[in-house]
């Protein structure tokens, strides 16, 4: 029996040609098998494949790319933030690529770093990655810079030249108008929006959903407070709802900020839902724990990044092929206990006990109010 040894005598790992001769072809149809290239018949795939098990063969990165030209990587760029949105949605782009069999290199920008976004896409680029996904959350202006690779932008306008740009989009508008719409169809009147800081993308297409859907059914558009995700921002903003006293319904652009503002709304004396109906928007785990348990929108990022990674292989893989549609997101409404109809008398508010912290730090104190559309220019609170 002849047997193939490595240093010491231990077995040598299969390679492709142990593969080809057990499965009676060439070594390039074994490679052509293992890069998903057309052209290959289903029974000689099937011998090549099985060949392989029997062997234990796997094909490694190095071989790979060297057999097809490409890389198998796909480099993101993303915010450098601990936030909830964004890093769930890098979570969801990192299991839906190594499910594609690609893996990833990540480059994080930093929020307000002047060219941050062309830098990272260079660094990329200069790793000989076969695309890239653009998951970044900011506008920070266009980016002059020609990508030659593939490249996806999930949620945000294409901010790269080339003609191999593909888009996705989380579906930010159509989940702020179904929260807007469940409070209107509770019997609301209106409903006031806490929004998140408008150089974000996502905080406009909330506001935007919200605007949509109060136009659409002819209702009055609130002046809008806007904070920065946090929870502080939120309790900041509840208590400028509070002293208003016609508020009875708010869509907070995240749960973080909607936790807040329910807490400043109790504390001035008004029940959640009772008096105020809060809707949330993301679905952080906490929200079904918080006291009430948060009416939200689940944000779909498995979907948002299964279907942009769809796209962007396809773009890596089949080049010449006419792009496949993207798939609208799901939108999906989570009811729990912080949303009823509006009361049928004006609450009657306590007097908030003595201690409570009437002011807020740096990162909240600069909130800002916009107005309704139409309105005048921005005022500061």
């Amino acid at each position: 029996m002849t047997r193939v040894g490595g240093r010491g005598g231990s077995p040598a790992a299969p390679r492709s040609v142990d593969v080809a001769r057990r499965a009676g072809v060439s070594q390039k149809t074994v490679s052509r098998v293992f890069n998903g290239e057309r052209y290959v018949s289903d029974e000689v795939r099937r011998r090549v494949l099985e060949a392989a098990e029997e062997l234990g063969y796997r094909m490694n990165n190095a071989a790979r790319a060297l057999a097809s030209g490409r890389s198998r990587t796909i480099g993101v760029v993303t915010l450098g933030t601990a936030l909830y949105g964004p890093a769930s949605l890098l979570i969801g782009v990192e299991r839906a690529a190594r499910d594609a069999g690609y893996a990833i290199r990540v480059v994080n920008t930093l929020e307000g770093e002047p060219g941050g976004v062309a830098r990272a896409v260079e660094s990329l680029l200069e790793q000989g990655v076969d695309g890239i996904v653009v998951s970044e959350p900011i506008d920070e202006g266009s980016v002059a810079l020609s990508v030659d690779v593939p490249v996806l932008v999930l949620g945000a306008p294409a901010a790269l030249g080339g003609s191999r740009t593909v888009a996705a989009g989380v579906g930010a508008e159509s989940l702020a108008r179904a929260a807007t719409e469940h409070l209107l169809d509770l019997g609301h009147v209106t409903v006031h929006h806490l929004a998140g800081p408008q150089g974000w993308f996502a905080a406009r297409d909330r506001l935007g959903g919200w605007r949509a859907a109060l136009s659409a059914r002819g209702r009055e558009q609130p002046p809008v407070i806007v904070g920065d995700w946090s929870a502080e921002s939120g309790y900041t903003a509840g208590r400028e709802f509070a002293s208003a006293g016609d508020v009875t319904a708010v869509f907070a652009a995240n749960d973080d900020m909607a936790i807040g503002l329910i807490r400043a709304l109790t504390e001035a004396g008004l029940r959640v839902p009772e008096d105020v109906s809060v809707v949330g928007f993301d679905d952080i785990p906490i929200a079904a724990y918080v006291i009430p348990p948060l009416t939200t929108m689940r944000q779909p990022f498995d979907a948002v990044a299964n279907d942009g990674i769809r796209l962007l292989v396809q773009a890596i893989e089949k080049p010449d092929a006419e792009p496949a549609p993207a798939h609208d997101p799901p939108v999906e409404l989570v009811v729990r206990a912080s949303t009823a109809p509006p009361p049928t008398r004006p609450p009657i508010r306590k007097t908030p006990a003595r201690g409570r912290r009437t002011t807020s730090d740096s990162r909240s104190s600069g909130s800002a109010q916009l107005p309704a559309a139409g309105d005048g220019p921005p005022t500061t609170s």
